[in-house]
């Protein structure tokens, strides 16, 4: 016998004067039930989730929920008025003995109860609505990006709390990571139609690209068929008018199909480009420290970063990652030790705090009125990687509608800002890019768009982020700051420092390297450590056979370590490109994205043919001794 479904949407239209965000919606969440909700930003998927908590009502249709059953949203702007403080908000509507569960979450998601409401955050306020839903207990919980604003710890806490629960979860999210280890289901919104799917999000994008290419087949033989008839009309109707009106109808008809079906929206048309070369070293830090009173932000620590260096910083909120950057960029002054920056810099800057938009500017002011954007005596024109351009057609490459050109920044979504912000960052030409909480609100396809421009991208990034599936795409080197000071180099993204980390727990090392003192007091991104000698590599797997490296220096045997993985990387993006580039129609279609994915395959071939003439020669070295 089928079960009741926990909540049922049925015959949903809604507009809101335009075109119909919905049309006849159908859709059902059963008990339990864990599921992804997908889709391009602006697609409607906070929409959806509103007429599912039953905040937004639909202008036709019905939502059922049976009798009893309790929905909760998490509201992305949480109204906190008339509450004093973080906790009076949390703890509203529960009873004096479910308020350990307020406690329990607050610990979990890390917000501070007794935070004053008036100079909590916006993150805080976000946590603290996250916790107040937990708290409750609903038996379908609505998630509209619930991992923004919390560190990896928390994102690990709400996991298992979320595996843990017999609550129906539907998560909407940029973290693949967090979405792949929840869910069982996907929705995918997409041009105003919901499809499903029963399978997690793992199986999504797989999903998605089958239904895009079956779409453009049917596409292409659509026109090919209007093609054909619109021949046969042109050459034959005067001898058979009376006879073939039904074809003449028919062909119509055909057109008439074909102009009603929406297009996909593309990707939007970002592009980085590095300014003049920098120097080989781009920064050295020696025995840098700093601290805040009592508390210890960072211990002496020793580092390199060399041009082309792709760095992320990970930790809990609060660590002293921010901190750190902004020491290693000469923003501000360690408590002792020195920082030294390297010749040629040009450095811009991805704040994660959207501190460098004006809320109260519109989109058109916010790139006009920045004095490193503005052409002189041209009100309406920016200059773009040297050259100038229409403001509006400058805005159209990141998704923007000439409406949108004028209206306030404030009025922009969470994901549009992180747009706008990008084409800021963009318009210059840049050789170091500091990269704070990148993927905050973006939606799947400009991360990966960000995630290829940054693999080609001929500069430096260092990269603060919670994201651990952007991590493992992006950083070949990753700084853990632990806490209490401790800052330790690993090889490799989020994966790698993780299985570094436990079988450091195996052997009883430390899983990386601290920075310290090295035998010549040269450093570099991999240091000696504090008693001079150099660290121990990661154990080896079991019944490895060990490699002899003796005459290899530290960073050699850290790239023959690191070099395996970035090989099979490069063979796995060259065989995706390689597989978009198969299509014989992409030229026609879509010549700008043939172009980039030309250039991009031509980048990783010559790279992966470095890669493996690098790994064979170190090989050799290494064997010879």
């Amino acid at each position: 016998m089928a079960r009741a479904p926990l909540l049922q949407l049925s015959g949903i239209f809604l507009t809101f004067g335009g075109d119909p965000v919905f049309d006849g919606l159908d859709l059902v969440v059963q008990e339990g039930e864990r599921v992804a909700l997908v889709g391009r930003n602006g697609s409607g998927k906070s929409t959806l989730m509103k007429v599912m908590a039953g905040i937004v009502e639909a202008d036709q249709g019905s939502v059922i929920l049976p009798p009893g059953q309790s929905v909760g949203y998490m509201e992305q702007d949480p109204d906190m008025s008339g509450f004093e403080t973080l906790g009076d908000f949390a703890a509203h509507g529960l009873e004096p003995g479910e308020l350990y569960r307020v406690e329990r979450a607050g610990e979990g998601l890390k917000f501070d109860p007794s935070r004053p409401v008036s100079t909590a955050s916006g993150g805080e306020k976000r946590r603290a609505a996250l916790a107040a839903l937990m708290a409750r207990e609903p038996d379908l919980m609505l998630l509209d990006e619930p991992t923004n604003h919390l560190d990896v710890e928390a994102i690990g806490w709400l996991e298992r709390e979320l595996s843990a629960s017999r609550a129906a979860v539907v998560i909407i999210s940029h973290d693949r990571a967090f979405l792949r280890a929840l869910t069982r289901a996907t929705l995918w919104v997409d041009r105003g139609v919901v499809r499903r799917q029963d399978k997690g999000f793992a199986a999504f994008e797989d999903w998605r690209d089958t239904v895009w290419a079956e779409e453009d087949m049917a596409r292409h033989k659509l026109d090919r068929k209007i093609k054909a008839e619109a021949r046969w009309a042109v050459e034959g109707i005067s001898a058979r008018r009376k006879r073939n009106q039904g074809r003449v109808r028919a062909l119509q008809g055909l057109r008439a199909e074909r102009a009603s079906q929406i297009r996909r929206q593309g990707t939007a048309a970002m592009a980085l480009e590095a300014g003049q070369k920098s120097g080989k070293l781009v920064i050295e830090a020696r025995d840098i420290a700093k601290a805040f009173g009592d508390k210890t932000i960072l211990a002496p620590f020793s580092l390199r970063i060399q041009r082309g260096d792709r760095v992320a910083f990970v930790g809990p909120n609060g660590v002293g990652k921010t901190t750190m950057l902004r020491m290693l960029l000469g923003e501000e002054a360690p408590d002792s030790g020195t920082v030294r920056l390297g010749t040629g810099l040009d450095v811009a800057v991805f704040d994660q705090t959207r501190a460098r938009l004006d809320p109260d500017m519109s989109l058109w002011d916010s790139l006009t009125g920045d004095p490193e954007m503005r052409v002189s005596g041209k009100a309406d024109q920016i200059m773009v990687r040297g050259q100038p351009k229409h403001v509006v057609g400058y805005l159209k490459e990141f998704l923007f509608d000439e409406r949108q050109a004028r209206a306030p920044v404030r009025a922009l979504s969470g994901g549009e800002k992180a747009r706008l912000l990008l084409a800021k960052l963009m318009a210059q030409p840049a050789n170091l890019l500091v990269l704070d909480e990148p993927t905050n609100d973006l939606d799947l396809e400009t991360l990966d768009l960000l995630q290829e421009l940054l693999d080609a991208f001929d500069g430096t990034v260092l990269l603060v982020s919670h994201d651990r599936d952007f991590i493992d795409r992006v950083a070949a080197t990753t700084i853990a700051m632990e806490g209490d000071g401790r800052a330790v180099v690993y090889a490799g993204g989020w994966s790698d420092y993780q299985a570094q980390r436990a079988e450091a727990a195996v052997s009883g090392g430390s899983g990386g390297h601290k920075a310290g003192k090295g035998r010549s007091g040269e450093k570099g991104l991999h240091e000696n450590g504090p008693d001079g000698r150099e660290p121990t590599d990661a154990s080896p797997e079991p019944g490895a056979k060990p490699k002899k490296a003796a005459g290899l220096s530290f960073t050699e045997k850290h790239r023959l370590q690191a070099l395996p993985d970035e090989i099979t990387r490069l063979e796995g993006e060259i065989a995706k490109l390689e597989e978009l580039l198969a299509d014989p129609a992409l030229y026609t279609r879509e010549p700008v994205k043939f172009r980039k994915a030309t250039e991009a395959l031509v980048l990783r071939q010559t790279k992966l043919a470095a890669a493996e003439e690098e790994w064979l020669t170190l090989e050799e070295k290494a064997e010879s001794t």
